[in-house]
This record gives structure tokens, C-alpha cells and sequence, in this order.
């Protein structure tokens, strides 16, 4: 064990990995019990809420932890700075998890063949995992999905159901009929890392 204070231990373990860790992961690199890591994680995210001007925040995703800057901040950070979904994959991508899981045939009917490589390049960002299901494949997203849109769950049913909470109390499909016009917007600016700016930028 270090004698650094575990909250600092843990902010730079998660700054340093750019990605979330689970508790064990965690446990075992800096060597303290898994109740420990709780507490800590929990007082880091307290400290964290609490430094003035401070830029990052923890996050909890499911079963794992990561330190994200904060979606006020991300706002304003230059964009070779950011992590973006390219623009051209955002209804894809908004579309999967609205209706996950989803056939590809489905999304290949409402987007036209350039779904095809929509879903390849979504799958390559890790944000779309792709199941072979008879002629098709089934859609649904991924933990990498969940962490680049500030949702708490990865479990797929509760990420759906979180990503259609979202949409429906943004008034977005108000006066629409039917799913297929969900996220009719093409110029929207997906920043990694905000919550759900899919929604923020679509209404404006």
C-alpha cells in the first residue's frame, strides 16, 4: 500500500487509464479491499463535486468507475481536444439504442444502404455490438456506449429504457408519429462525454 491518501491514489489510476474500472480492477492494482475502494470512490466524487473551477468528475457506469470531464466543461473544450461520433453516425447510433436490440435489415430500411457502413464504423468506435442473427445481425450498444453518454446502466434493456426516458422528457417526439421520426436532425454535434447532447443540440 502507498502512503498517499487511496482518494488521490484513485484519481490518478483513473485519469491515467482514459477508460472506466471496475472495483476489482481496481482492488487489486492499489491493493485495498473492495469496501475500501467504495468508500474512497464515493469521498472522491464528493471531493471532486466540491473544487472550485475544478474540470473532471467520477462517473459510475454500471459496475465500473471512470473520472470524465464534466459536460459543462466538454462544451467548451477546443475540438481537436474532444472525442466526437462522427455526425454522419449519430441518427445510427441514436436509432440502435431506441429500439435495441434492432435488425440491421430495420435500420438499413430507415437509413438506406449507407447503414451498412454506419454500423461498421460504429462497431469499430465500440460503441455498437453486432450479433449474427439468421440473414441479419442484431444491434445493440455497448459499455463504450453507455460511457460516452453519461448512462448509468450497460445492461441492454436498462440502457433502452434510460435513452427513451431521455427522448420522450425532452419533448423531442412530440408531434411525431411512430419511431422512425426519431432524430430527423442531420446538423447535430455529438461531443463524447456530455449528457445525451443528442437531445441538448436537437432541440435547438
Amino acid at each position: 500500500m502507498s502512503e498517499l491518501p487511496l482518494e488521490s491514489l484513485l484519481e490518478a489510476t483513473l485519469f491515467g487509464a482514459g477508460r472506466s474500472m471496475a472495483i476489482s480492477e481496481l482492488s487489486e492494482s492499489l491493493g485495498y479491499d473492495a469496501e475500501e475502494m467504495i468508500d474512497s470512490l464515493h469521498s472522491l466524487r464528493a471531493t471532486l463535486k466540491r473544487r472550485r473551477g475544478g474540470a473532471l468528475q467520477i462517473a459510475e457506469i454500471g459496475d465500473r468507475w471512470a473520472i470524465e470531464v464534466k459536460p459543462q466543461i466538454a462544451d467548451h473544450l477546443p475540438k481537436e481536444a474532444r472525442t466526437e461520433i462522427p455526425q454522419k453516425l449519430l441518427k445510427a447510433a441514436a436509432l440502435i439504442a431506441y429500439h435495441q436490440p434492432m435488425a440491421q435489415s430495420r435500420l438499413v430500411e430507415l437509413l438506406g444502404q449507407r447503414a451498412y457502413d454506419y454500423v461498421r464504423e460504429l462497431a469499430q468506435l465500440g460503441m455498437v455490438d453486432r450479433r449474427k442473427d439468421g440473414n441479419t445481425r442484431r444491434l445493440i450498444t455497448t459499455r463504450r456506449f453507455s460511457e460516452s453518454f453519461g448512462c448509468p446502466f450497460t445492461e441492454r434493456k436498462k440502457v433502452k429504457a434510460w435513452f427513451r426516458e431521455q427522448v420522450q422528457s425532452s419533448g423531442m417526439l412530440d408531434g411525431m408519429v411512430g419511431a422512425e421520426a426519431l432524430l430527423e436532425e442531420e446538423d447535430i454535434d455529438l461531443t463524447v462525454q456530455s449528457t445525451l447532447p443528442i437531445l441538448e443540440q436537437a432541440e435547438e
